[in-house]
């Protein structure tokens, strides 16, 4: 974590930061904008330290480069301080003083959800988590059913009463590199009528780690399934690292985080 402790430590970073989690995926023409006192190549050194930290993710797009806020490094340390029965509350907490210091202003702001995370395993281990279902449902909280890593398979995540939460359908299944699925979001009556989305999974083996993207899009604009799954995920891919680095299962559920989130 030394590393997401130093690109914090400077201010120009943390505002960043603070205007992808404003308005996400600006380029670095965007960004250069809000900050006339550096030149091009200085800010580009802020924002590598700030993508050696996973502290933002990268997506290219023809000749652009877009650049993401991604959480999931805080989150891995809020998991780490932070038990999980208060990480509810205090997501919530930080939620009401955001709302009350910046005018209530959304805590995300563009359809199109990106994060990362690096897992020390190998991609057969990551692949299996992702699509095996006796592993999902150990960082997932909702069982899976008819659940497979083959392009054209339907599948459905299911509460304790036998519900519907999630449904989709499998894209595209390229084992141990990129799995594609769709996401129709089946929790509550303010999700139902949302069109599905997609997900992309994509594994890029480092080393002795794997590096785990997960881009969240195709939204029909700023719906509440996008508004709630932005809390979800960060949780969902720490449970995944925790998993497969240490073999136990992370008791803490990612809808609860979306909800909290999104209330």
């Amino acid at each position: 974590m030394d590393d997401v402790f130093r690109a914090l430590s400077d201010p120009h970073r943390r505002r960043v930061l603070d205007l992808l989690r404003q308005r996400d995926g600006q380029t670095l023409s965007d960004l250069e904008t809000q900050f006339p006192e550096f030149t091009r190549f200085g800010l580009m050194k802020h924002l590598k330290i700030l993508e050696d930290a996973s502290l933002i993710a990268t997506r290219k797009s023809g000749r652009f480069k877009y650049h993401y806020l991604n959480p999931i490094p805080l989150q891995d340390m809020a998991d780490r301080w932070i038990s999980s029965f208060a990480a509810p509350w205090a997501r919530g907490l930080s939620q009401l003083k955001w709302d009350l210091e910046e005018g209530n202003e959304p805590m995300t702001a563009k359809p199109k959800h990106v994060f990362t995370t690096i897992i020390r395993t190998a991609p057969e281990a990551l692949w299996d988590a992702l699509v095996n279902p006796e592993k999902t449902q150990l960082y997932f909280p909702y069982r899976p059913v008819r659940t497979g890593g083959r392009a054209g398979t339907a599948y459905d995540r299911l509460a304790p009463d036998g519900t519907a939460v999630i449904k989709g359908e499998v894209l595209e299944a390229n084992p141990f590199t990129r799995l594609v699925i769709t996401f129709a979001a089946q929790w509550d009556a303010s999700v139902r009528n949302d069109p599905p989305s997609r997900v992309t999974y994509e594994i890029e083996q480092q080393g002795e780690c794997c590096k785990l993207t997960v881009v969240h899009d195709e939204f029909e604009g700023e719906t509440q399934t996008y508004r709630l799954v932005g809390g979800g995920w960060p949780a969902t891919l720490s449970g995944i690292k925790t998993l497969l680095e240490t073999g136990k299962p992370l008791k803490y559920d990612p809808m609860a985080a979306s909800r909290v989130s999104a209330a």
